[in-house]
């Protein structure tokens, strides 16, 4: 129906969205969160330090992401905007086009163009930004400090550290949708079970406990 709920550390009111509503899509980043509303407009809430939440006015906006310190927003038309925090160039976004989905990671942003190919922009220190060579892709995903695409036949890219194993999932099939968290990555197949792989201190990988 539109509205929202949250739950967590609320120390700068990142949670405080209890009266949103008319919302198409959402993006949390580290201490914020934005909204997307029907009409187009935004609406955020939480740490504002980098001015990532200096997003109120822009129009035509579909769905919006959210990093460390920056947030970024794709437009009807396809164009990108961001805002926040820029020292890795993460907010150099504003000559992308023709861009179907967008992601944030830490300090890094994805767009996903219409054809199939993905753009990065910002810290690539893990190498979270190689992405040129990826394509036929139909979805991305932005964890803290990998990337990972989904292919239109079900297979996966993935670039980025992997210091935790969260990008050993190339050799998985039949997937449908992909997440990645801060430092593990989670598909579902077309099968409707699950899988993942990295970091588990917190059982995130635990996901067999949701197909019971």
């Amino acid at each position: 129906d539109g509205t929202v709920r949250a739950a967590g550390n609320n120390e700068d009111g990142q949670c405080d969205i209890q009266d949103w509503d008319d919302v198409v899509s959402i993006g949390t980043g580290y201490r914020h969160t934005v909204g997307v509303l029907k009409n187009g407009f935004m609406i955020t809430t939480g740490n504002n330090e980098a001015r990532q939440c200096n997003v109120l006015g822009y129009r035509n906006v579909t769905a919006a992401k959210a990093g460390l310190l920056h947030t970024v927003c794709l437009r009807n038309d396809g164009s990108v905007f961001a805002v926040g925090a820029n020292p890795f160039g993460q907010c150099h976004v504003h000559g992308w086009s023709d861009i179907a989905a967008i992601d944030a990671g830490l300090i890094y942003t994805l767009g996903l163009q219409t054809d199939g190919h993905v753009l990065a922009v910002g810290d690539n220190s893990f190498g979270q930004c190689d992405v040129q060579s990826w394509s036929i892709i139909i979805d991305i995903a932005a964890g803290m400090t990998h990337a990972v695409g989904l292919r239109a036949d079900g297979t996966l890219a993935a670039s980025g550290s992997n210091a935790y194993l969260q990008t050993e999932c190339q050799d998985w099939t039949d997937i449908c949708a992909i997440a990645a968290g801060a430092r593990h990555t989670v598909g579902l197949r077309k099968d409707g079970t699950l899988v993942a792989t990295g970091d588990n201190a917190a059982g995130q990988c635990d996901v067999h406990k949701l197909m019971r």
